[in-house]
């Protein structure tokens, strides 16, 4: 493992224990009266086989180790809710779940097939309300200590499986806003084009949210425009 690496963990771990708050793109969303607990893992580790970047791009990847990926899912086109739209692992919280973190790992290893006793957990965020879909939602960090293969275990659930490397989604041409006008309003966020997919909504929030956090960002057009796909 890379030092740039380690010294990516060492951040998320230090972020996982400050305990502190979102901003307001987060910590302001809406929510129903009673909203459901839920958690989603986002889980950074080590890619093998990362080829080589040129010179200049590697100039500009000193705050992310070019090998530091986070695990991500595209969600089955056939499901109601949010079809086809990536995600992290995650779900509700189910009665026998001792808490987010157990609920995290459960849900990751019921989409991905990871293993979790290879995942150490950093951390829980302070949760994110989301009117939408009604729900209460705990992002625990975990660092995939030993990495285990991943893959699509239920096709009615998912459509696929990835490691998205954190470098690429970083990456200023990998980014922009994804825009939704309707009944004279318009809302507009952060979008991430990695890897075939597009990375948007709450996930794009978080991931964008988490980055500024962690003092990851690059500069980017906020201006640029990506298209939903249809």
């Amino acid at each position: 493992m890379s030092g740039a690496a380690l010294a990516a963990r060492a951040e998320l771990a230090d972020l996982a224990a400050s305990g502190a708050p979102w901003d307001e793109r987060l910590r302001d969303l809406p929510t129903g009266a009673s909203p459901r607990a839920a958690a989603v893992l986002i889980l950074f580790g080590v890619l093998d086989g990362v080829p080589a970047r040129s010179a200049a791009r590697e100039a500009q990847d000193a705050a992310v180790s070019r090998d530091l990926d986070v695990l991500l899912l595209a969600r089955a086109t056939t499901l109601r809710a949010h079809p086809g739209q990536v995600a992290f692992p995650g779900g509700r919280l189910d009665p026998g779940d001792d808490g987010p973190i157990a609920a995290a790992l459960r849900e990751a290893e019921e989409e991905t097939g990871l293993d979790p006793s290879g995942v150490e957990v950093l951390g829980a965020l302070p949760a994110v309300p989301l009117e939408y879909s009604g729900h209460l939602v705990t992002p625990v960090l975990g660092w995939w200590r030993h990495p285990s293969p991943v893959r699509v275990v239920d096709v009615a659930e998912s459509a696929a499986v990835f490691r998205a490397p954190v470098a690429d989604l970083l990456d200023p041409r990998s980014r922009g806003v994804t825009v939704i006008r309707r009944d004279g309003q318009e809302w507009r966020g952060p979008a991430f084009e990695v890897s075939g997919h597009l990375i948007w909504g709450f996930t794009g929030i978080l991931l964008d949210a988490l980055f500024e956090r962690l003092g990851w960002t690059e500069p980017w057009d906020a201006s640029r425009e990506i298209a939903l796909p249809d």
